[in-house]
């Protein structure tokens, strides 16, 4: 070997030697979108409330090619309690009313793709209508997937479906109107519980009314509730999450499954 050869393999060495490796690329924080079902119909949806089975399946089909990881609402106060938002982006899939197209449509998918669910229950119209028999309700409340992990949780969308805070002025007092509003939140609470055997801690607001209002978040705490969905659009994006004011993003008659990207910003 030459010494010329053998210098530049020196240098080269040396060179390589004390090259900085690359800092690992920061993960970016994910974000948390909640969405907001009613009811699924198996042709073209009639309403802006209504979507076809087959979207839904898109929608769920979209959640898995992303690898957007389906959450709960418990697992959104274990973010909320560690200060800061997972890497991955997530969602919580709920639905509201409940309409019998739960059971005989949403069931049916939620299982064959293995993902949770919340169910919002008005309490008061199990059992008229086109409304989901209380048999119903406990037969979907007993399913598990593998590691005994409830599929399906249920929440209140109160007792009757009334408006919380437009209603206030009707009342004389503060005292008549959180009567009212225990009601409401208390008796539909203890309704569903007695049926699927879960604790109830989610609230999901009758037409988006009352968001962020002091009064109703106090009276929500006050009867054993730990979160909030509203209809206010929008996804959870930072840290410190606020459990009681959760936005949503309606899937509605003609949501387009790529929306659902778009606000988790993909």
């Amino acid at each position: 070997m030459t010494r010329k050869l053998l210098l530049f393999i020196i240098i080269l060495i040396t060179a390589v030697a004390c090259v900085k490796p690359k800092e690992p690329v920061p993960s970016g924080e994910g974000r948390i979108l909640i969405l907001m079902y009613h009811r699924l119909v198996s042709g073209e949806p009639t309403n802006l409330y209504e979507r076809s089975v087959k979207d839904f399946e898109s929608d769920l089909k979209c959640l898995l090619a992303n690898g957007i990881k389906v959450i709960s609402f418990d697992d959104i106060e274990k973010i909320a309690a560690s200060g800061k938002m997972p890497s991955e982006n997530s969602v919580v899939i709920t639905f509201d009313d409940g309409d019998h197209s739960w059971y005989t449509l949403a069931v049916p998918l939620l299982l064959q793709y293995k993902m949770r669910a919340t169910f919002f229950i008005i309490a008061d119209m199990i059992g008229h209508d086109s409304f989901l028999e209380w048999k119903d309700v406990e037969l979907m409340s007993r399913y598990m997937y593998p590691g005994s992990e409830r599929s399906f949780i249920f929440g209140s969308h109160s007792f009757s479906h009334q408006f919380l805070l437009q209603r206030k002025e009707e009342f004389s007092t503060d005292a008549e109107y959180n009567s009212f509003l225990d009601y409401e939140l208390g008796e539909s609470k203890r309704i569903i519980e007695s049926h699927v055997g879960q604790v109830v801690n989610a609230l999901s607001l009758p037409f988006g009314d009352g968001e962020g209002d002091e009064e109703i978040i106090t009276a929500v705490k006050r009867n054993g509730y730990k979160f909030i969905r509203t209809s206010y659009w929008g996804a959870v994006e930072k840290a410190p999450v606020n459990l009681f004011v959760l936005p949503a993003l309606p899937i509605l008659d003609k949501t387009q499954s790529t929306d659902i990207k778009f606000y988790l910003n993909l």
